[in-house]
Parts: C-alpha cells; sequence; structure tokens
C-alpha cells in the first residue's frame, strides 16, 4: 500500500490506548507543544494533535483542583487585578481633570 506524495509505503504503526493516553498527558500536563512531545516520541504531530483533541472533547468540564501553590498564585493575582484597577480608575479620574484644567 502506497501513500499519496510517496514512493515508499511506510508500515502503518498501531499504538494501544495506554501509550497513546501517556502521550496525552505529555501535552496536557506539561503544556508542551504538541509538536515537540510528537516529535520526542517520533510520531507524527498531526496523529498527536487528534489524540489530544478527542482526549479534551471526551474530558470536558472534567478540571483539575488547584493545588495550593496554584490557589495561592491565583489569589495574588487577583489581589494584583484589583490593584492595577484601582490605579487605572485614579489615572483616568487625574487625565479628566488635568485636561479640564488646560482648557
Amino acid at each position: 500500500m502506497f501513500r499519496k506524495g510517496s514512493d515508499l509505503a511506510r508500515p502503518k504503526r498501531n499504538f494501544s490506548p495506554e501509550y497513546r493516553e501517556e502521550a496525552v498527558k505529555l501535552v496536557i500536563e506539561t503544556s508542551r507543544p504538541v509538536s515537540q512531545v510528537a516529535k520526542e516520541l517520533g510520531i507524527n504531530a498531526g496523529t498527536l494533535a487528534n489524540w489530544v483533541n478527542a482526549y479534551r472533547r471526551a474530558h470536558a468540564g472534567e478540571e483539575p483542583e488547584l493545588t495550593v501553590d496554584e490557589r495561592a498564585r491565583l489569589k495574588e493575582q487577583e489581589r494584583e487585578i484589583r490593584e492595577l484597577q484601582m490605579e487605572i480608575a485614579f489615572l483616568k479620574k487625574a487625565a479628566a481633570y488635568f485636561a479640564k484644567e488646560q482648557r
């Protein structure tokens, strides 16, 4: 059996469900690009992307619990956002005040 654009046929490789799951976890849990993980594993990036997409569809809505460190980081970022929003509001008021004063 020959594939399009190739003079030599490559045998179709079959991967176990366990192998597929481990490959998908490498992408999802490490947040590394599909192409990088696929290259490391010696598989086609498109194939791995299909596995990842199928996994995400099958597990939609299943969010892992946040770790203690992630929760702390989230709280810190939320606090920082609130502070920045207050600073922006103040700067807008100050800019409006000085714009009126210039006229």
